[in-house]
Order: C-alpha cells, then sequence, then structure tokens
C-alpha cells in the first residue's frame, strides 16, 4: 500500500497557500471586532466558529456563560490567565459572539452541543461591553465624546456601552471627579442591561500607567483599583451578568514595575470572586492550528493510513523510538494532529513556549503557517510535517523562528543547518545514502527545534540539555526508512559541524561554535607527507605469513631484487579505482620494471596493496581530525588550553571516537591487492603486463592471512604444486631436442624473472613437487650432473628426497626412461657376468685311482683287495664381515653435493638391506684467524641446537 504525502490529503486555507496572511491576522483584537472593524475570520461569528476549535477550558467557559446569561446559576466573575499566547483573547471572542447574538446558534459550529448540555432551548441575547486596556489608553488623560456627553473613566465608558447616556447618568459625577463609583450603582447598571457581559482585556496595561501619586483625568491608581473590586462585587448582584477579564501569566508579561504591581493587585481582587479558566492543552492545540490553517482533510482513510503506518513503524523499531510512541494513545495524537506531527507541538508547546515572547497559541501559528506555506511551494511530499521537515533554509522560516531566539543563530542556520552552503547540504550531497532522504538535513532541523530555545541552558521543564537520540529518530524517520542512515547521519553532524554539542547520547545546537571549530583550524597545520602518511604507515602492520618482506611506502630503490616474496604497500597517492585511469598501476609498474635506476631482474616476486580512490581523501581527513584532537586534548592536559569540564570531556570523547575508527576506515582503504602477470606462448612473444586486481575484506582480522587467501584462490600464487603442471611448464619453456636435462635451480631462479611463469611461494614449493613427481614416470626424473650421456645421481620412477642445489637437473620423462632402461641393461649385463665368474671358479665333486694285483684274466685278482675312492679335502668357509668403518674428507664448498653422492653411492647400500643398522656421525672443524663475530656464532650455535648437535661450541 502506497501511503499518500500531506499535500495530497490536507490542503492548507488559501491565505496560507497564497502567503498573503499578515501577522496581525493571527493576533485576535477584541476592540475591532466590537467596532466592526476585524477581518472577516473574527468578525463574522459563522466563520470565526469554523476555524475556532472548543476546547475543553472554553467548553467550560461558554457553559458557565450561557448559564449565567440565562440566570441558571454559573460563575460571576472569571480571570482567563495563560501564558503569552494561551488563548485568552480569543476565548474573549468566543463568548462576544456567543453572547452578541448576531448569528443563529443553529450555525455556529460546536455551539448547539453546549446549549444542549446546559438545557437551554434558546440563548438569550445579551449586551456586551469591551474594556480593551490598549484601545484605552488614552482615556487616561484625553475624555472620548459621544455626542454631547463626555467620558473620563473606564466606569463611565463600561456605562455607556451598557446603557448608553442612560446608564452614564447614573455614575456622571464619579466620571466627571474620577472617582470610583460604589458597587451599588454599578449594579443597578448591570441589572437595567441585563443579560449583559463585560469583557475585559489588557486591564493591566491600562492601570499601570496611573502612577502612585499621580492624577489623571481618567483617575488615580487607587480609584482604579477601587473600581474593579467595586465591580467584582457588583457582579455577584446580579444572577445574569458576567465578568471575564484576561491578566498576564507572569511578572514579564506584566511590562514596568508599575505593571507587575498592578498586576499583583488586581489578582488580590479577581481573585476574591473569580473562577479559573482552564487553559489550552498541548492535544487542543492540534486542532485550533489545523482549523486555522488548513481546510478539512480530504480523505480521512487516507491519512488514518498514514498515522498507523507511524504507529506500526514505531512500535517495529520500538527500541529506537520514547517508550510513549508505543502507547495506543499516540496513535490517537498522530490523528488529532495530522498533518502536522504531534512532535512538533512538543517542541513549541514544551520547549518554545518557555521564551519569553513566544505566544502559546499566535506564535505557534504564525511560525507554522510560514512553514506550511515554503513546504507547499517548494512540493514538499513527507507523509507528515516533522521537525526534520521544517524549511529553515527559507528566509522567511528562519527569521520567524530566531525572532524569538537571543542574537547569534543566523551563522549556525547559515553554517551548520540548513541551506545551500549549510555543512548538512554538503554531506547529503556527498552520500547517497543520506541524500535520498536528507537525512543530515532533516536530524539538523529537529536538533534546532529541540534545542534553540534552550539557548546552552537547561531551560523550561528539562533537566537535561538537547535531545536524545529516540526523540531525535522520531523527528526525523518516516515509515519505510532506515534509522541506521539517520544514526550515520547524527555521527557525522557530530563529526562536521561547529556548532553543534553532543554529550550522554543527547545532541543541541548553541550560538558559540564547539571545539570543531578549533580542531577544523588545527587540521590545517597538518601536512600530509610530513605528518599524515606516516601515521597510515604506522598503523598498516602486517604479520610476514608468506612473504619475506612487507614494504609499506618504500621507494623502489629500497625494494630488493632477490627470491623471496614481498608485499609492496603503495603510498596513498598510488590509489586504485576500477573505473578510470589509476595512479596505483602507474606506480607498482614502476617498482616491478625497476629498482632505483636498474633494471629489476626478479619481477615475478612483487605483490602489491593498495588505497581506494574513493575513499581515500576521508582517510586522509579522519587521520588529520585524528591528529587534531590530540593535539587540544594534550594542549588541556599541559595547561595550554584552557577549556571547561565539558569541553575537556568533550574533546577526549572526540579523539577517542576519531581514533577508534581510524582502524576500520584504514582496512576499508587498503583494499586492492594488485599482482602482475604477462600472456606468452613459445613463437608468439611477450604480451604487456596486466594487473590482476582483487578486494581484500575489511573484516578479516588477519589480513595477511587474507591476502594469502585472495591470492591462493585466484591461483596468484602457488603453494602447493602438483607435477603435472610443473612437468607442462619445463616442456613448454624449458625441455629442447638438444636439452632433454634443465636445472632445476635455473627453473626456479626464471620463475622469479618471468611474469609468464607461475608464481611460486618459495623454492620449497618446486623442491616438494618434484620430490612428488620424480615417484613416477609421467613427469620427470632427477640427476645431480651429466657426464656425455650418462646421468650422476639418476633417479626416476622410484621415491626420493630430491637435494635442492645447483647441480640438481629434470630430466625429459622419455630421455630418463630410456637413461632407465639402460641402466637396468647394464645392471642385468654385470649380473649375469658376476654368475659367469662364480660358476668358472667351482671345484668337481670327486675322482678315482686303480691299482691290481695277479696274471691276467679279467682283471679280477684271485687273491687282491679293491675299495670305493675317497673325496678330496675341503676348504676351511671364511669368516664373513659384520662392521663397515670409514671417513672422508669433504670440500667445504661442494660438501652438499659429495654427501648426496655418498648417499646415494653408500649408505643407500646398507640403508636397502634389512637389519643393518648404520650409523653416521658429521664433524666439523672450522677456524678462523681473525675470529668469529658475534652474529656468526649465534647463528651457528642456534642451528645446530635445532639440527641436535651433541656437541657444539666455539673456542
Amino acid at each position: 500500500m502506497k501511503l499518500k504525502p500531506w499535500r495530497e490529503l490536507a490542503i492548507p486555507h488559501e491565505d496560507v497557500l497564497k502567503g498573503t496572511f499578515q501577522q496581525a491576522e493571527f493576533a485576535a483584537d477584541i476592540s475591532k471586532v466590537h467596532q466592526g472593524t476585524a477581518t472577516p475570520e473574527y468578525q463574522d461569528a459563522e466563520l470565526f466558529f469554523q476555524r475556532t476549535y472548543i476546547t475543553e477550558g472554553m467548553r467550560l467557559l461558554l457553559d458557565s456563560v450561557v448559564k449565567r446569561l440565562a440566570g441558571l446559576g454559573g460563575d460571576p466573575v472569571v480571570q482567563l490567565q495563560t501564558a503569552f499566547g494561551g488563548g485568552k483573547t480569543h476565548t474573549l471572542l468566543a463568548v462576544y459572539h456567543l453572547a452578541e447574538g448576531k448569528k443563529a446558534t443553529s450555525k455556529l459550529q460546536g455551539v448547539s452541543k453546549i446549549l444542549t448540555d446546559a438545557g437551554i432551548v434558546e440563548m438569550p441575547k445579551a449586551k456586551v461591553a469591551v474594556l480593551d486596556g490598549v484601545e484605552l489608553l488614552d482615556l487616561a488623560s484625553k475624555p472620548r465624546v459621544y455626542g454631547s456627553t463626555k467620558v473620563k473613566t473606564i466606569w463611565g465608558e463600561l456605562a455607556w456601552q451598557l446603557g448608553g447616556a442612560e446608564a452614564f447618568a447614573k455614575l456622571k459625577e464619579a466620571d466627571a471627579d474620577g472617582t470610583a463609583p460604589g458597587k451599588g450603582i454599578l449594579a443597578d447598571i448591570l441589572s437595567s442591561a441585563a443579560p449583559c457581559i463585560v469583557l475585559m482585556d489588557e486591564l493591566v496595561r491600562y492601570v499601570s500607567q496611573f502612577e502612585e501619586g499621580k492624577v489623571l483625568s481618567g483617575g488615580t491608581y487607587d480609584t482604579q483599583i477601587s473600581f474593579i473590586q467595586s465591580l467584582t462585587e457588583a457582579m455577584k448582584a446580579v444572577p445574569n451578568a458576567i465578568l471575564l477579564a484576561s491578566l498576564p501569566f507572569s511578572d514579564r508579561e506584566a511590562g514596568s514595575q508599575q505593571g507587575v504591581k498592578a498586576l499583583k493587585a488586581l489578582e488580590h481582587y479577581f481573585g476574591r470572586v473569580q473562577a479559573l479558566w482552564k487553559p489550552v492543552a498541548t492535544e487542543e492545540a492540534f486542532e485550533i492550528v489545523r482549523r486555522r490553517l488548513f481546510a478539512d482533510v480530504s480523505d480521512r482513510l487516507a491519512a488514518d493510513d498514514v498515522c498507523r503506518a507511524y504507529a506500526d513503524f514505531y512500535a517495529a523499531n520500538s527500541g529506537d523510538f520514547p517508550a510513549e510512541t508505543l502507547e495506543a494513545a499516540y496513535l490517537e495524537r498522530l490523528r488529532q494532529a495530522y498533518p502536522i506531527h504531534p512532535e512538533v507541538f512538543d517542541r513549541l508547546y514544551d520547549d518554545w513556549s518557555s521564551l519569553d515572547n513566544f505566544q502559546r497559541t499566535r506564535g505557534v501559528l504564525k511560525f507554522m503557517a510560514k512553514v506550511i506555506h515554503r513546504l507547499w511551494t517548494s512540493g514538499n511530499n513527507d507523509l507528515m510535517i516533522q521537525p526534520g521537515s521544517l524549511p529553515l533554509f527559507d528566509s522567511d522560516t528562519r527569521n520567524e523562528a530566531i525572532n524569538y531566539l537571543q542574537q547569534g543563530w543566523d551563522p549556525v542556520l547559515e553554517r551548520d543547518i540548513d541551506g545551500e552552503r549549510a555543512a548538512t547540504t554538503e554531506l547529503d550531497n556527498a552520500k547517497p545514502l543520506f541524500g535520498s532522504i536528507h537525512a543530515c538535513r532533516r536530524i539538523a532541523r529537529s536538533i534546532f527545534l529541540g534545542s534553540a530555545p534552550d539557548a546552552g541552558i537547561v531551560g523550561g521543564a528539562k533537566h537535561h540539555r538537547g535531545l536524545d537520540l529516540g526523540r531525535l529518530m522520531l523527528g526525523c524517520a518516516q515509515p519505510g526508512q532506515v534509522l541506521g542512515h539517520y544514526k550515520d547521519g547524527v555521527r557525522a553532524l557530530v563529526d562536521r559541524l561547529q556548532y553543534i554539542n553532543s554529550a550522554n547520547n543527547r545532541y543541541w545546537f548553541d550560538t558559540r561554535p564547539n571545539l570543531r571549530r578549533e580542531m577544523e583550524e588545527r587540521k590545517r597545520r597538518y601536512d600530509l607527507r610530513e605528518d599524515v602518511y606516516p601515521f597510515i604507515k604506522d598503523k598498516l602492520r602486517f604479520a610476514p605469513g608468506d612473504f619475506g618482506g612487507v614494504h609499506i611506502f618504500t621507494p623502489s630503490a629500497d625494494v630488493p631484487d632477490d627470491h623471496q616474496l614481498r608485499l609492496v604497500v603503495l603510498p596513498p597517492e598510488a590509489s586504485f579505482s576500477r573505473s578510470g585511469q589509476s595512479t596505483a598501476i602507474e606506480a607498482a609498474q614502476a617498482i616491478v620494471k625497476h629498482r632505483g635506476e636498474q633494471f629489476r631482474q626478479r619481477q615475478n616476486r612483487l605483490i602489491f596493496l593498495a588505497s581506494d580512490a574513493d575513499t581515500i581523501s576521508r582517510l586522509k581527513d579522519q587521520i588529520t581530525s585524528v591528529l587534531a584532537w590530540k593535539s587540544i586534548v594534550d594542549d588541556v592536559k599541559e595547561g595550554r588550553l584552557n577549556l571547561d569540564v565539558h569541553q575537556s570531556k568533550l574533546a577526549s570523547h572526540s579523539y577517542d571516537v576519531a581514533a577508534e575508527a581510524i582502524g576500520r576506515m584504514i582496512r576499508e582503504t587498503y583494499k586492492w591487492l594488485l599482482a602482475p602477470s604477462q600472456e606468452a606462448s613459445p613463437g608468439t612473444g611477450i604480451g604487456d603486463i596486466q594487473w590482476d586486481h582483487h578486494l581484500i575484506s575489511p573484516a578479516a582480522v588477519n589480513r595477511t592471512e587474507e591476502i594469502q587467501k585472495v591470492l591462493k584462490e585466484h591461483e596468484l600464487l602457488i603453494t602447493e604444486w602438483a607435477p603435472v603442471h610443473l612437468e607442462k611448464m619445463l616442456r613448454t619453456w624449458f625441455w629442447k631436442d638438444d636439452a632433454q636435462a634443465v636445472s632445476a635451480l635455473d627453473v626456479w631462479q626464471k620463475t622469479c624473472c618471468y611474469l609468464y611463469l607461475p608464481r611460486l611461494k618459495d623454492e620449497h614449493t618446486l623442491r616438494a613437487a618434484i620430490n612428488v613427481g620424480v615417484d613416477a614416470r609421467d613427469f620427470f626424473g632427477i640427476a645431480y650432473g651429466q657426464e656425455e650421456s650418462r646421468y650422476k645421481g639418476f633417479h626416476f620412477d622410484e621415491a626420493t628426497t630430491a637435494i635442492f642445489d645447483e647441480a640438481l637437473l629434470l630430466v625429459e620423462p622419455k630421455a630418463a626412461s630410456e637413461f632407465a632402461a639402460k641402466l637396468a641393461q647394464e645392471k642385468a649385463d654385470r649380473d649375469a657376468k658376476a654368475k659367469g665368474e662364480i660358476k668358472d671358479k667351482e671345484v668337481p665333486a670327486g675322482g678315482r685311482s686303480g691299482g691290481s694285483s695277479g696274471d691276467g684274466g679279467d682283471g679280477s685278482s684271485g687273491g687282491g683287495d679293491g675299495g670305493t675312492p675317497s673325496p678330496l679335502p675341503s676348504k676351511p668357509p671364511a669368516a664373513k664381515k659384520t662392521v663397515f668403518f670409514g671417513n672422508v674428507e669433504l670440500d667445504p664448498v661442494k660438501a652438499k653435493l659429495q654427501f648426496s653422492e655418498i648417499s646415494e653411492e653408500v649408505l643407500m647400500l646398507f640403508t636397502s638391506k634389512p637389519g643393518v643398522k648404520v650409523t653416521i656421525k658429521v664433524e666439523i672443524h672450522a677456524e678462523t684467524q681473525p675470529g668469529f663475530d658475534e652474529s656468526t656464532q649465534r647463528a651457528v650455535l642456534e642451528n645446530t641446537r635445532v639440527l641436535k648437535f651433541i656437541n657444539r661450541d666455539f673456542d
């Protein structure tokens, strides 16, 4: 359901629409009505009651009046005494029109019910005397002439108005002498004119001009007081006569010292017989103002939908609004006040009415008439007119507001609150979330309405300065809007405006600049390169992680050109933007290509972190604010700056808040990760440097881990490498027909140099891939040297741990397979040859020797002996060798390679046989004539400790 704005449902009266109303039109003047010269809305009884809301106080008063005039009781004397602008004169006018009877009571809106409730069928027509103290001022010294009759005193004027010459004749002598008539004469005059009403307005103004001891033609001060005493007593004697008198509410309204004296005296005599009149309540003021400023609401159902939407909005966000908004009665208040929000009335009646010259009803009418006219002409589409809607950018509205305030509010409104040059307008324009709802301007207007009357002090019924956040939200937010945007706006205002103050979650404006002006002036002292950049650099802290070094705002000449992976944080002026040209790319490319004046060799070892072009300026401003607030706090501590307690606390709080935001803002600013790369393929050449850019989450606790995570996710940094990728790279860029084996160290070094090759974390990543790949036949073999067509320390399709040094070769798999086959054949030949030599050395198992005796025959000897031959005696078996020992001296420079050869050619012959126990001892002896420095000693001792040397020491 789409809610309709107020302008579609409540149309202002024509004079409000056109802006043709005059200040005087809001001032009810009973004398002009009595003389027949008032404006139609006051002169015409029917029109007057159409635009008049009969309040509870007015209803009770009219009830007493009609009963009194009908002789059915009622109070003889009623004193109307409320604050300035409380509706006293307006009430006198209602009584005047009712009693005068020029229009039938049926045509007077709301009057018929009063008569019915009082039990009166027909309202008696009464004579009305109007004694307006302001209009009668000159009567004190200048008699009035009615035909042949000259009237000198106020009692003479009363008699003339009630009964003409006949009534005046009854007190002619008292009028001529300036002496007060007795209550009998006055009672006689009232009885003759009854039913009658005497309306007295601004009586104190008239009486106060009679100074003590001074005699005027209109009498003396004492005779005026005596007259009032006699008149109030006479009223009691006439059952269908009534006196209504308005008196000022306070000594200030009474004016001079003489006025105060007159007020006290009149209060005394009225107090003896008077009935007090109930003033206008705030809720009743809703209808008073609405009737005077607006025609009837055209669509009550649509208006009710708006009011319900507000009530539901407050209920759904109960923790963000005052508790009163959750009560069912608040929905009724919204309906009564529509299209003006009740908060506007609450602030005007509770806060502004405490001002000396602000009239409770008339002042509200004048101010709101200007507000509504400007809102109408500017096309305002708010759902209701809230404090945040006030068009304080309009000169008429602004002047009407500050007319009641102390001097000094012009620059506050101009600079901080509303208008084209106001800081609030700048803040709204700078941030779309603010600008879409005019958040900053609405907040500032609400704070102004709720705090300007206090002018920096506790005033009225308030016990605290300013508005709390809940009431501030009440003045700004409309249904459907995000409260968080307003809360962000409040923080922005506190951080920016010069006349706003805050403490204990309350906010107010003052005519005295807050510390912000001092802070803003100090901000200008700070230089970006000398102060701001070092501050950012100090706050940019990173754990090393996979990086061999983190270089913050480091010149290219100071970024090492080595094999370690390095993170380079670009300075603030080198910012990145996805749209348009980025200075970050230019700065990073310069570092990639050069190290100072020299060409950089290992270009593939650099990763860059850059600031965001859209937020870097806000970060710089925030840092200068922190520095400025810190200097203020330091100056206060050192006694160089004298502030009161509140300002000192405010300075400390502002510094804490600004400093707390720095960490978050730096993370939000330095969020672009830049990594260089190149496209290339054999035979087609190498392309230009390309830049991958990725966002780093500002919420990450460990920034280094987050950077590494992003790099790994996008394969910009390889920490674990499959041998298939290594084999593919070797086949593409390294193995050739005439070079079937390449140096592993050369491969590593080239990956560090060329941007079209993978970026490895370190050499261990390459070695791990080699260790995995050599265990299969699909990728490569390894060797530790090559002589002619033979590989030294060759391994292929077997588990081994590669020793990563300058001797390590990576052999193309086909060549490795062929060489492995050749080695297998050679081994087979050796095995076959070894077996043949063993056979040649074997001895026969037995033999024969003969001998015979006798003379012939078949060789048998009749008398000789025979037997089997004996075996040859065997050689005793040789004893088996059970222990091997050996020692060798290694070249210190080639020790790594030589030890590898020893391991492969000797140790493996032992370790490959089960049950062989091998002990290896390494003895190192080093000496130098100059002696070893401390760093060398420390490093050696630490490394040997880690490597678990049994004996280790220096002499």
